[in-house]
């Protein structure tokens, strides 16, 4: 008696993965959706349990948000948020592009040592040097100070920036640079010139990364800031009481708040995936 294999065609195997992949991403997109329509509802209608899929539509949540009804306004939170994200993450980049040059171009001796002890300190829980920043900034003058975060962020991103960069700087061909050199060109022309171009995707994924780490940040800038250099998410947690209704207001503020991430990740999505794909193969 002969046994006849099946074998699942390549076709119908993609669209079995096409589909896990579209619910997969069905899953992950509920709950932002859930948050955009609870935001356009009164605090009443989205107090309701259960949700109330057809109540009216109002902005009331967003005026509360922007301060049009007496209450703080948001924009000094969103700059300081964008001054400390952006500012961070450029000096991420300045320091860690000679770093992963030096690591995987010219590498050192034992830098696979390098590379991990800048991974460990990533293992330090963060509330374990929270305490000793916080005393360090208080007797330094610095606290409530936007460019204490500023430094804050690239040391906290610097360490994943160099570990993701190596990787990328890794692929640039080395006969490129041996030209530049034969040419003249300095490391710091060869640097801009030569291998930034080259590793444009994985600069600006490492970027786009390090900003997002940097946006969402809460709890240095919770303790070591005040009124002058509060964040965004400092001030989305001031919504939060323990009296009276805010899940409306909450929802629209985080809606606003997370538009600078979902669109500098849209904007960077095709750099993004070939930044993560490099050496992905060979």
């Amino acid at each position: 008696m002969s046994t006849v294999a099946v074998r699942t065609s390549p076709r119908r195997k993609g669209a079995g993965l096409g589909l896990v992949a579209w619910l997969l991403g069905i899953v992950f997109f509920l709950p932002i959706a859930w948050m955009a329509l609870t935001s356009f509802h009164s605090e009443s209608d989205a107090a309701t349990n259960p949700p109330s899929f057809g109540a009216a539509l109002t902005l009331d949540g967003y005026r509360e948000f922007f301060g049009t009804g007496g209450g703080a306004s948001p924009w000094p939170a969103l700059i300081n948020s964008a001054v400390a994200s952006i500012g961070s993450t450029i000096l991420v980049l300045l320091l860690a592009l000679p770093a992963a040059y030096a690591l995987s171009i010219r590498p050192v001796k034992k830098w696979t040592d390098v590379l991990f002890f800048f991974l460990s300190t990533k293992m330090l829980p963060v509330v374990a040097g929270l305490l000793p920043i916080y005393l360090f900034a208080k007797n330094a003058g610095m606290l409530d100070n936007i460019w204490l975060l500023v430094i804050l962020y690239t040391s906290m991103n610097l360490p994943i920036a160099v570990w993701m960069m190596q990787s990328f700087l890794a692929e640039v061909p080395v006969a490129v640079i041996e030209a530049a050199q034969i040419d003249g060109a300095r490391l710091p022309t060869i640097l801009a010139r030569v291998v930034a171009p080259i590793a444009l995707p994985g600069i600006a994924a490492t970027a786009l990364i390090c900003f997002i780490f940097s946006w969402n940040e809460l709890l240095f800038a919770r303790v070591l800031t005040g009124v002058v250099a509060e964040t965004a998410p400092v001030f989305l947690t001031g919504f939060i009481t323990s009296q009276g209704l805010f899940l409306a207001k909450v929802c629209a503020a985080s809606l606003v708040i997370s538009l600078p991430v979902l669109a500098a990740g849209f904007a960077a999505q095709d750099k993004l995936v070939q930044g993560l794909s490099l050496g992905a193969v060979k």
